[in-house]
C-alpha cells in the first residue's frame, strides 16, 4: 500500500439514501455494485446532507461548512472567494485535485471583472479544482454532445436533449446506453486516469438520477411500474403535515410534469408516480453499473488498495412522497443520502454499518484528517476517522439541515403566497434522537415529528405536552447553531505574542 493514497470521491446527484438499506425502495432497487462496495467498506446508514439544493449542498460538502456560515444558500448565490475547501487544503499536502463533472459553484463577483464569463453561470468550478472534463448539465455539456454528434446523433441543448424519444414518459432517451452522459463521463474518467501518477485526487460527479427523468434503453424498462412501492403518505386527521402553509406552495412549485421534458400536462396520478419512480430507479441502476466499472478499473490497474474511495450524494429526491417532487421541502427523503467510505488501510471495519447520525460536512473534514492536512477552523464537520476504525464508536447526537426558499431578485412562489421576504424564507430541520423539528425563519408554525411513533406522517406540534418538547428542541437547535458559528478566526488571538491559534 502506498504511503500517499489516491483519493476518489464519487458524488451522485439526487440519489436517495433509502435506496440502500431495508426500506420499500431498497427492496426493489437493483444496485449490486454499491451493495458489494458497502460489504468492502464502511456504510453510514443515517447520513444527511446539511442543505439543499445542488449548489448549496455541494458547497457545504466541499467546504465542510453549514449553509448558515457559507451563505451560498441558493443556486446562483456567490461563495466568498477566500472560503477554504477540500481542494485548496489538499493542495497544501501535495495533491492536485481533478474535477470530472461539476461543482455548481457561483463565484464571488467582488474579485472578478463585471464581464468575466464566470459570472454568467452558477455551474462554475470551485477554487482548487482543475476541470479535467467539463460536464455542466445545464450550461456546458458540449464535450458529450460533440461526442454524440460525431457518431451521427446530434442533440439539442439542455433540457431538450433529455426529452424521451416517443410519446410516453417511459420511452427511451434519444441516445444509447453506451453513449449516455453517465457512460461518457465514466469512459473519459477512466481514459484520463489511466495516465495519472499515483497520489492523485479526483472528484467524479454523476448527474443521474437527477431529473429530467429519461433513461436509455434498457434502463427505461428495467423496472415494472407495477412493482413500485407507493409513495409515503400522511396519516389522516389532526397533525397532517400536508396542511402546513409551506406545503401547498411546495406542491404547486414542483409537480410531476417538472420531472420530465415535453409533457406539460402530466397528471399526478398513481400511474404517473409509478412510472416516474421506475425511470428514476432505472437511472440509479445505470449509475450503479458505471460505479462498478470504476471499481473494476481500480482493481485491474492495481490501485484498489491504494485508493480511499467515497461514494455519496449531494441531496435526495421526494419521488412523490407526501405529494412532493424534487428536494424543496423538509422531509427526510430530500436530505438523507448514502455514504460509503473505503479506506484500504483500515480493513478491520470493512462490511460494518454505522447507525449513528453523520452529516455531509463531515466528509471533507474526514478526508483532510486522513491525509494529514490541517483542517481549517472554518469547517464545521467532524472527522469520521474513529468510526472507520471502530464502527461502534459514538457519533453526534444531533444533526441539522437547511433549505432557503427565497430569492432576492425574483420572488418565489413561497414568498408571494406567504407574504414573506427573502431573508425570512428559510427553514432548518433539526434531528435530536427520535424527534425532527422543522423551524422556519418566517412566522410559520413549527413542525415536529416523532419518528419512532408516526414517522413523518403526522406532526405532534399541537399535541398535549408539545410546548415543553418544542421549547427543549428549540433550545438545542439554538445551542447547536451558536456552537457552530462561522469560525475562520474564532480560534485565533492577536496580541503581544503576535498571532496565536488554539483549540481550547
Amino acid at each position: 500500500m502506498s504511503e500517499t493514497p489516491n483519493v476518489l470521491i464519487i458524488l451522485i446527484d439526487q440519489f436517495r439514501g433509502d435506496l440502500l438499506g431495508n426500506g420499500p425502495l431498497a427492496r426493489v432497487a437493483k444496485l449490486p455494485r454499491m451493495r458489494e462496495l458497502a460489504s468492502e467498506a464502511v456504510m453510514f446508514a443515517n447520513h444527511h446532507s446539511v442543505v439543499s439544493p445542488c449548489g448549496p449542498s455541494r458547497v457545504s460538502f466541499l467546504t465542510g461548512q453549514y449553509a448558515m456560515n457559507h451563505r451560498a444558500v441558493r443556486n446562483g448565490t456567490p461563495l466568498r472567494h477566500d472560503t477554504p475547501n477540500i481542494a485548496t487544503v489538499a493542495r497544501t499536502v501535495g495533491y492536485a485535485p481533478q474535477l470530472f463533472g461539476y461543482t455548481d459553484t457561483t463565484h464571488d463577483p467582488r474579485v472578478l471583472d463585471a464581464d468575466d464569463p464566470r459570472l454568467q453561470s452558477y455551474e462554475e468550478v470551485m477554487t482548487g479544482f482543475e476541470e479535467a472534463l467539463r460536464m455542466r448539465p445545464e450550461s456546458d455539456d458540449r464535450a458529450w454532445r460533440d461526442h454524440l454528434a460525431a457518431k451521427g446523433n446530434p442533440l439539442p441543448k439542455y433540457p431538450a436533449n433529455y426529452r424521451p424519444d416517443g410519446d410516453r414518459i417511459t420511452d427511451p432517451a434519444r441516445y444509447s446506453a453506451e453513449d449516455s452522459d453517465t457512460a461518457f463521463l465514466t469512459d473519459r474518467f477512466i481514459e484520463w486516469m489511466d495516465g495519472a501518477e499515483s497520489g492523485w485526487f479526483a472528484l467524479l460527479t454523476y448527474f443521474r438520477p437527477h431529473p429530467p427523468l429519461v433513461a436509455p434503453a434498457p434502463f427505461n424498462r428495467m423496472y415494472d411500474p407495477a412493482d413500485m412501492p407507493g409513495p409515503a403518505a400522511a396519516l389522516r386527521g389532526e397533525g397532517d403535515p400536508g396542511r402546513h402553509p409551506f406545503v401547498a406552495s411546495a406542491r404547486e412549485r414542483q409537480k410531476p410534469a417538472s420531472m420530465v421534458v415535453g409533457f406539460p400536462g402530466l397528471d399526478a396520478s398513481a400511474e404517473t408516480t409509478a412510472d416516474l419512480r421506475a425511470i428514476y430507479l432505472g437511472l440509479a441502476s445505470e449509475v450503479d453499473m458505471h460505479v462498478g466499472r470504476v471499481i473494476d478499473w481500480l482493481k485491474a490497474s492495481g490501485q484498489w488498495n491504494d485508493t480511499i474511495l467515497v461514494v455519496t450524494s449531494d441531496h435526495g429526491e421526494m419521488l412523490g412522497d407526501y405529494g412532493l417532487w424534487g428536494k424543496g421541502t423538509f422531509h427526510e427523503a430530500a436530505f438523507r443520502v448514502p455514504l460509503i467510505v473505503r479506506d484500504p488501510h483500515r480493513p478491520d471495519t470493512h462490511g460494518q454499518v454505522v447507525e449513528g447520525m453523520t452529516e455531509s460536512i463531515d466528509v471533507s473534514v474526514t478526508l483532510l484528517d486522513r491525509l494529514g492536512a490541517e483542517v481549517p477552523h472554518a469547517m464545521n464537520g467532524t472527522s469520521l476517522l474513529p468510526l472507520l476504525e471502530d464502527a461502534r464508536g459514538e457519533t453526534c447526537a444531533r444533526s441539522m439541515s437547511e433549505f432557503d426558499f427565497g430569492n432576492p431578485v425574483t420572488p418565489t412562489l413561497w414568498m408571494r403566497r406567504l407574504g414573506v421576504r427573502s431573508r425570512e424564507s428559510n427553514l432548518a430541520v433539526f434531528r435530536s434522537g427520535r424527534y425532527r423539528l422543522v423551524q422556519f425563519g418566517c412566522d410559520l408554525p413549527p413542525i415536529l415529528f416523532d419518528m419512532d411513533r408516526d414517522g413523518e406522517g403526522r406532526s405532534i406540534a399541537n399535541d398535549p405536552g408539545a410546548p415543553e418538547l418544542l421549547q427543549r428542541l428549540m433550545g438545542e437547535l439554538l445551542r447547536h447553531r451558536m456552537s457552530n458559528a462561522e469560525g475562520t478566526f474564532a480560534m485565533t488571538m492577536v496580541g503581544d505574542g503576535g498571532v496565536r491559534t488554539g483549540n481550547c
